[in-house]
């Protein structure tokens, strides 16, 4: 039986798979050495304790590591804890989902990445496609299992890919309207905006981020894009502008200055891309904000909305149970 880490109780003994978040091995006041752990799964995380250091035996634990263990949930200073009393590391048999354990985007990375290669596929002009369809490959292995931040949106397993994909399909029908715009430059700003997170940022392959690379923190994605797009650029020989305009396109896309772009946008799809980007996270953060919300209920203040709180309305509720007593 599973127990899901939001459903723990005071007083009951859970047993299921979990992350290991964090693992520090300490010593008490008495001089004994415990593991002190932070437990896990998609539904929430809480503190553990492993007071007989004896039962892990010489099985090494580390931060991110799955575990299947059995402890009894406590009460400590107002917050529940749970005391392990078995634990092993999962194996093959277990049949076990990485998705299981930590937030992650709603679909397979795999599929994803797959609707992104087809945007890839659209691009008519050869230099844009070459420059993005190189870095793609690049960073191919890293991308399916990358955030696209550490705390802020789509700071999700897969969320990187999860955010170009869906800013493309918004590209892809603003096109429709604005026929005037550039669809390959577009399509390419949308899939390189943010691909240089990969290197901005230090992520394991359970989608979590320990840190900021040295680079990262002092240079940032942007100008790690920009830097990326003049390397293979340079190496094909592609044209000069189209370079430039690929550079502008990442160097513009945060809009303002104390947010990282010393340019705001000078071409139309520059702008295009602000947009698409602002309202993919946007979307994003106010949907996270409203999950655990009741319909006719406020969220909590969000920081990343201006401490906006996000209402979720129940007259569609009411609505709809409305028209269903006029049918009857």
């Amino acid at each position: 039986m599973q127990n899901d880490v939001i459903t723990f109780t005071r007083g009951e003994t859970i047993q299921g798979y979990y992350m290991l978040k964090t693992v520090t091995l300490k010593t008490s006041n008495t001089n004994n050495r415990y593991f002190d752990l932070t437990i896990a799964d998609k539904t929430g995380e809480v503190n553990g304790k492993i007071w007989d250091t004896e039962m892990v035996g010489d099985m090494e634990l580390y931060d991110g590591m799955l575990v299947k263990l059995r402890g009894l949930v406590n009460d400590w200073q107002g917050q529940l804890q749970v005391k392990v009393e078995r634990i092993r590391r999962v194996n093959s048999g277990d049949k076990i989902r990485i998705e299981d354990f930590v937030p992650s985007a709603p679909h397979p990375p795999e599929d994803m990445l797959g609707e992104v290669l087809k945007y890839l596929v659209k691009i008519k002009n050869g230099d844009i496609k070459q420059i993005t369809g190189i870095l793609l490959k690049e960073n191919r292995e890293k991308l399916l299992h990358y955030p696209a931040a550490m705390k802020n949106h789509h700071s999700v397993r897969g969320g990187l890919l999860y955010h170009i994909s869906t800013m493309l399909k918004m590209a892809e029908r603003v096109l429709e309207i604005y026929t005037h715009l550039n669809a390959d430059l577009l399509y390419a700003g949308v899939i390189l905006h943010d691909l240089a997170k990969i290197d901005e940022m230090n992520a394991n392959d359970l989608g979590i981020v320990s840190s900021y690379t040295t680079e990262g923190i002092l240079l940032g994605h942007i100008v790690q894009g920009i830097k990326d797009i003049e390397r293979v650029g340079s190496q094909i020989n592609a044209d000069r502008e189209t370079i430039v305009l690929l550079q502008h396109m990442i160097l513009s896309h945060h809009y303002e200055p104390e947010f990282g772009s010393p340019k705001r946008p000078m071409i139309p799809e520059g702008e295009i891309l602000h947009y698409l980007d602002m309202m993919d996270a946007r979307m994003y953060d106010m949907q996270k904000a409203l999950e655990a919300v009741k319909p006719g209920e406020f969220s909590d203040k969000v920081w990343l909305l201006n401490n906006r709180q996000m209402y979720k309305p129940a007259a569609k509720e009411k609505e709809s149970s409305s028209r269903e007593q006029q049918s009857v």
